[in-house]
């Protein structure tokens, strides 16, 4: 190799060397930031700057925090990290590390600044507070909401239920007051009429599936009422006529109470109406055999039943 070769090499190698020592130099030069904390977490400071919005400085064991005092400043009084609170006006010296963060070795701030601070942070936690209350508070208003909401929608599906129910029963009323009409304050929604033989007043069993039948459909219907009324065919005296319509409502109303297990309560009281409202020609057998008669009816009111 050539004298001027080595030559041209050593040159290079030490100009490395030189901005190497001096890049280190510059790396560890102490430097003083004036700035705001925006943030505060175990050992890491978030600074505001007037060059950085987040200057990442690192307080260690060997940081020295301190709160200058009087008119010059010239005072200082030692203070605890603890005192490094978001909002604080600080001035940090310190070295910075490979990672470009300022390692503080010395942390100041006035007085004032400290109280301004703590006053921002106070207010700020008692905003939060306030926030987390009325978070809670309006959790509470939908959650009651919700409920309420809830009970609404079953009482919408029960008032269709009704109103289903209401519109079948109506249906249901009219079908019947079709078939077998209605009296001054009741609509009449079944009935049954059982026949009697000359004289006779106990009733034939053949009836009796019928008359159990009709008192099983009236205790589905709301507010019913059950009456029965006999009659007698034109033929003999009247006394006797009236006794025989008695003796059969009374015998058929036994029927309905005790096998049909119908409430006294839901009864009306047997009527007797003898001779009265003949249905057939007393003239022949074929009508005195329809006018000995007791007609058994489900009555419902018309007030109850809504129509």
């Amino acid at each position: 190799m050539t004298r001027q070769k080595v030559l041209g090499v050593a040159t290079v190698g030490m100009t490395v060397m030189a901005l190497a020592l001096f890049s280190s130099m510059l790396s560890a030069q102490t430097v003083k930031v004036q700035g705001l904390i925006k943030g505060r977490s175990g050992s890491e400071m978030i600074l505001q700057t007037q060059d950085s919005p987040s200057l990442i400085v690192q307080l260690t064991d060997n940081t020295q925090v301190g709160q200058v005092q009087g008119v010059f400043k010239a005072r200082r009084k030692n203070m605890s990290m603890a005192a490094l609170i978001p909002g604080l006006a600080v001035q940090v010296e310190g070295q910075y590390n490979a990672d470009n963060q300022l390692v503080a070795s010395k942390v100041s701030f006035k007085g004032d600044d400290l109280e301004q601070a703590q006053s921002i942070q106070a207010g700020l936690a008692e905003t939060s507070a306030q926030t987390q209350q009325n978070q809670a508070e309006l959790e509470k208003q939908n959650a009651a909401l919700k409920e309420q909401n809830a009970a609404l929608q079953q009482q919408q599906t029960q008032l269709t239920e009704q109103q289903a129910k209401l519109a079948k029963q109506k249906a249901e009323i009219a079908a019947a007051v079709a078939r077998f009409g209605q009296l001054n304050d009741y609509y009449i929604l079944d009935e049954v009429t059982v026949y009697f033989g000359n004289g006779k007043v106990n009733v034939d069993p053949k009836y009796i599936p019928q008359l159990t039948a009709l008192a099983e459909k009236a205790k589905t219907i709301n507010g019913y009422m059950v009456q029965v009324k006999g009659y007698a065919s034109s033929v003999g005296s009247v006394a006797l006529n009236q006794k025989l319509s008695e003796d059969r409502a009374n015998n058929v109303s036994n029927i309905i109470l005790q096998q049909g297990h119908i409430p006294m309560t839901n009864m009306l009281a047997p009527g007797a109406m003898g001779e009265s409202r003949q249905v057939g020609n007393d003239k022949t057998a074929e009508g005195q055999a329809e006018n000995r008669r007791v007609v058994v009816r489900v009555l419902q009111n018309k007030g109850i039943a809504g129509t």
